[in-house]
């Protein structure tokens, strides 16, 4: 759940050793990446260096890769996790003013997570049969009652009821066990 159609194209190119789909990831990530982990270490040489780790195990272990999350959400937790490794390793005190670098990057973190389930949200929304698609936009977006919404449709409020359980159901199941917490 949660791949697109370009994550395992490229996927695909890249276990079969197609360097151009492993350049076309890496400039697509690498920039970003190494920004995301300067907000955990401040040192962007340090920052390239993980980078290169990341795409280098890629590239190394390709055949066998695997990933259960998106692409993008692999890739930016081998970089938080690579740079916390780098952190404890460096063994370096926590003064008052990486306090507030810690509250940052939690609140990064939750950002990049936020948009990532936006987007998932917003692509399982798409893939809602059109009746149910428009109920449930009427009822998350528009902020419409199940009144208002069965008398603009001229249905019934049950149907509408009916199609919003639907609807979420349908994207609990779009979301897959990533985001239970959230049910």
């Amino acid at each position: 759940m949660g791949f697109n159609s370009d994550d395992i194209l490229l996927l695909k190119l890249i276990k079969e050793g197609d360097q151009i789909a492993f350049k076309h990831l890496f400039y697509l990530y690498a920039d970003s990446l190494e920004r995301f982990i300067m907000y955990y270490i401040n040192n962007k040489d340090k920052a390239q260096e993980i980078v290169l780790d990341i795409f280098t195990y890629i590239w190394e272990n390709r055949e066998r890769f695997e990933i259960r999350l998106t692409l993008k959400a692999y890739l930016f937790q081998s970089a938080k996790n690579k740079a916390f490794t780098y952190i404890r390793d460096k063994k370096t005190s926590i003064y008052l003013d990486d306090v507030d670098l810690v509250n940052k990057i939690q609140q990064y973190d939750s950002q990049l997570e936020l948009n990532e389930l936006s987007k998932l949200i917003e692509e399982a929304i798409c893939l809602l049969p059109d009746k149910c698609r428009i109920i449930f936009e009427k009822s998350r977006k528009e902020l419409l009652t199940n009144k208002e919404i069965a008398s603009e449709l001229k249905i019934s409020e049950k149907t509408v009821e009916g199609q919003i359980t639907i609807a979420l159901k349908k994207i609990r199941t779009f979301l897959g066990d990533a985001y239970s917490y959230l049910w």
